[in-house]
């Protein structure tokens, strides 16, 4: 039933599609941000998707980069994760970050995933909550974690981190020891927030194992 709403969806939103496949039993719509919001009303008043079950975001910048692939020890060995790793901003397809919503028709008993690209130098998109209350907090989650702004959204601040984070933790460029550190001086009687004292590094495997239960026997 899901494989028959995919040419349902490329006949309706021709316009505003970039892209749609099947895979796995469910669809995977593309479509751009200008259209965001004619789309999703459409999606939940025609095509029954009465439920937001979930929305998050995607950080692109280190999509295909294998430099952690470590088959077996190199000439770097275990020093290698005492390196600094460079992080290279790239984007794929001229976007950096995906803002992804996944959808539920009880009536048709049917999901759908909707995914909008958003550039890095432009992370701003609609807020969805007039049409689902319960994008809410997934926006705010969305916001603290990967920075991505959401036009029309009524409280949008942090909802994980604390109000003094420096940051959003999810982004790929976002150093693993974060940017300050807190403790309780007792001069001052309150919390401080200080420049981070620890030393950066990345610990990655020396050895990553091929593990023979996922191998499929030979015939």
């Amino acid at each position: 039933m899901s494989e028959a709403l995919k040419p349902n969806l490329q006949q309706h939103f021709k316009e505003a599609l970039i892209d749609c496949e099947f895979l796995r039993g469910e669809v995977t719509m593309t479509i751009d941000t200008d259209h965001l919001i004619n789309v999703m009303t459409a999606l939940r008043d025609e095509f029954g998707f009465s439920q937001l079950i979930d929305l998050c975001a995607v950080d692109y910048s280190a999509y295909g980069d294998s430099g952690w692939e470590t088959k077996a020890a190199t000439e770097q060995g275990f020093s290698r994760a005492r390196d600094v790793q460079a992080h290279t901003e790239t984007e794929v397809d001229g976007y950096r970050f995906a803002v992804v919503y996944h959808l539920l028709s009880i009536k048709h008993n049917q999901r759908l995933r909707v995914k909008v690209p958003l550039s890095a130098e432009d992370a701003l998109i609609d807020s969805v909550t007039g049409i689902w209350a319960s994008a809410d907090w997934y926006e705010r989650e969305a916001f603290d974690l990967f920075g991505i702004l959401f036009r029309g959204h009524n409280d949008l601040r942090r909802i994980l981190t604390d109000y003094g984070f420096v940051g959003h933790p999810f982004r790929k460029d976002f150093p693993l020891i974060g940017n300050v550190e807190m403790r309780y001086d007792e001069t001052q009687k309150r919390v401080i927030y200080e420049p981070v004292s620890i030393e950066p590094r990345t610990l990655v495997p020396r050895v990553i194992r091929d593990d023979n239960r996922y191998h499929q026997e030979e015939n």
